[in-house]
């Protein structure tokens, strides 16, 4: 989960699952063909980390459409969707589902979102970053950004019918597979498409100077792309809500009808059927554990036969599901009530409080923003979502010691089921552990491991967690680009997450990158390198805890800084900042390489309207345009990953013209 990574820009990515399966239909602009071409089933992924600045991020996605040598398919999705990306975290979750032709070549796919003063819906943290422009939700008053200061850039339409169009190139072609001897194929890959969060030109608050309303422009070109899943059994999906049907004669799948919570959220919560039908299978050799919430009871199965009557009663039921090889879906955990709200008043969202001196509970930002005390007892179980893993069937931890051995920090992205949800307080019957972020500053890297520490408003919510690297032969996913399995731990940096560092040169090549730092002198702050590390448990290298299967480089964010000396002849890649205390200026280092050029932006405010303009350095006009916003006393904030030398390589550059930020 990216924490913010910058003080007025989300940091991260949304996980949303699109399963692409059933009927006919090919790309647009193809000749009829003589036989109708085969359907295959190809699941699309929308993936987002997270923010400690908000709990909720609700966008509508009104469409999705795959682009193909010969044209655009039709709309991947049958109706509109309101996402709330936050909750997305690491995870995929089912939008709709459609078909695409076998053997035809995508390139990218066109993302459309609704543009209207409302569409964006922001509701602020319960605690976010010190220094947030924006005051915190409470239990009672969530902190709702009025619609009248989120700015969505490049919107265009008639008012109430205002849309942004967002193309996605694919990094690689995808080619649906082909049917073997005239059956639909399923894919063992999928598309992940990412709302990157974390990236610093997402969100921009801009703040004059003297005080007033802070304007939040929302800006989804270039935070918006493609990563390669190639491999879909290593999925965590986030739970979904159905009605229950038809148990299979053999007693071995689930006929369900998918439903959506209703969003903004009511109270008590209602559902919206979709009429998607999904079958869930049983896990026959590992057990799927059973939930009747009415009844306060639970069971493990390994088939339908003994909950079968209890299912004809058409219950609604919240599961979390895993993909197998060919597509299908099989149920890890089943919860069932009779009244939607019993399944969706179990919190679901971030933590973002740990009591680890007495272990007594947690306290989560909830969908509807609002924090949410948890209590934790003896019998609480906590489980960890690793598809394929006993972590993923069976507890990891059981009571408050999960919580005083340091276990469970903030940040986290969990689902609690309480043991009563009508008590005040809840208290959990099971903690989902869906994504298990550790993210802060670079310490202690060795040939075994290495340390995040991170530092939080509320001071007792700090940690210092030191990870070891998974074991070498630990199998840990694919390349993204060539496929090719890897085992032990891998790296990337924020800005390029298909190429990926694995194998023998991993731990040596992330000792070097995070060997970094920088230090304006003075009394202003050291900055070093930051990562963000999504832990696995269970591994061999740490049998009974945490440790790193991957390592994300991130930029830091440097606010509050001026041009010191601009782009020169002498110097036409760099250019040196100062900030408050400091005593020196630091070296900034930019690229105008194409396909990698650092992303540049221009923020002007004129009155209450702010316009991010990107500037592509890579070309002469976009360069022109940076030097000249680059004068020695401009506002910039420069998003970059320290270097040995003490100099920033940067990745994103902000710089304000018009009314200056705070």
């Amino acid at each position: 989960m990216h924490r913010s990574i910058q003080p007025f820009a989300i940091a991260t990515l949304v996980s949303a699952c699109l399963a692409a399966c059933g009927g006919g239909g090919g790309a647009a602009g193809t000749a009829a063909p003589t036989a109708a071409p085969a359907s295959v089933k190809v699941p699309l992924m929308i993936s987002d980390a997270s923010s400690q600045d908000w709990s909720s991020i609700q966008v509508i996605l009104s469409s999705v459409v795959f682009v193909s040598a010969s044209g655009n398919t039709a709309n991947l999705l049958a109706a509109p969707m309101t996402v709330n990306l936050e909750q997305l975290d690491h995870l995929g979750e089912f939008l709709s589902s459609a078909s695409l032709t076998a053997g035809a070549t995508y390139t990218g796919a066109v993302l459309t979102l609704s543009a209207n003063p409302g569409d964006v819906s922001l509701t602020v943290a319960s605690d976010p970053e010190s220094g947030f422009p924006e005051a915190p939700s409470t239990a009672t008053a969530p902190d709702v950004i009025p619609a009248s200061r989120i700015q969505i850039q490049g919107a265009q339409g008639a008012p109430g019918s205002q849309t942004v169009t967002v193309p996605v190139p694919f990094t690689a072609p995808f080619v649906a597979p082909t049917p073997a001897s005239g059956t639909t194929p399923a894919s063992t890959a999928g598309i992940d498409i990412e709302f990157d969060l974390g990236h610093p030109a997402f969100l921009v608050g801009h703040t004059p100077i003297g005080g007033g309303s802070t304007v939040w422009a929302v800006n989804f070109k270039g935070p918006v792309h493609d990563k390669p899943a190639p491999d879909l059994t290593h999925l965590v999906l986030r739970d979904f809500y159905a009605t229950a049907g038809v148990v299979s004669s053999d007693n071995l799948s689930l006929a369900v009808t998918r439903d959506l919570p209703t969003l903004p959220v009511v109270s008590p919560e209602t559902e919206t059927a979709t009429g998607q039908a999904l079958a869930i299978g049983v896990d026959a050799t590992n057990g799927t554990l059973f939930y009747d919430l009415d009844a306060h009871t639970h069971s493990t199965i390994t088939d339908y036969a003994g909950v079968a009557a209890r299912l004809d009663q058409q219950p609604f039921v919240r599961v979390a599901a895993r993909y197998q090889a060919d597509g299908s879906l099989v149920a890890t955990r089943i919860y069932v009530s009779n009244l939607f709200n019993n399944l969706f008043v179990s919190p679901e969202g971030h933590v973002v409080h740990v009591d680890s001196a007495q272990g007594a509970g947690f306290v989560v930002d909830d969908a509807s923003g609002k924090p949410t005390p948890v209590g934790v007892d003896a019998a609480t179980q906590f489980f960890f979502r690793k598809p394929g893993t006993a972590a993923d069937v069976t507890p990891i931890g059981v009571g408050p010691a999960f919580l005083t051995t340091g276990e469970l920090v903030r940040g986290f992205k969990v689902h609690v089921t309480p043991v009563d949800p009508n008590a005040t307080p809840l208290v959990a019957a099971t903690v989902e552990i869906e994504a298990a972020p550790f993210e802060g500053r670079v310490g202690n890297v060795t040939a075994a491991g290495f340390a995040l520490s991170a530092s939080f408003a509320s001071p007792g919510d700090d940690y210092a967690e030191a990870l070891p690297y998974i074991g070498s032969a630990s199998a840990n996913g694919k390349d993204p680009l060539s496929g090719a399995a890897i085992t032990g731990f891998k790296f990337w940096d924020f800005a390029y997450p298909t190429l990926v560092t694995s194998g023998s040169g991993a731990v040596p090549g992330f000792e070097a990158a995070t060997g970094g730092s920088v230090s304006f002198g003075g009394s202003a702050p050291a900055y070093a390198a930051r990562a963000l590390s999504y832990a696995v448990w269970g591994d061999p290298a740490s049998a009974n805890g945490w440790s790193a299967a991957d390592a994300i480089l991130l930029p830091t964010t440097l606010p509050r800084t001026t041009v010191a000396t601009g782009i020169s002849a002498s110097a036409p890649n760099s250019f040196t900042i100062a900030t408050a205390g400091g005593t020196n200026a630091v070296t900034v280092d930019f690229s105008t390489a194409s396909g990698s050029a650092t992303l540049a932006y221009q923020v002007d405010r004129t009155g209450d309207v702010v316009t991010v303009s990107p500037q592509d350095l890579s070309t002469s006009t976009g360069l022109a345009a940076f030097a000249a916003g680059l004068q020695a006393g401009a506002r910039v904030r420069v998003s970059a990953v320290p270097q040995s030398d003490g100099s920033l390589k940067a990745y994103v550059v902000d710089y304000f013209t018009g009314t200056a930020p705070q």
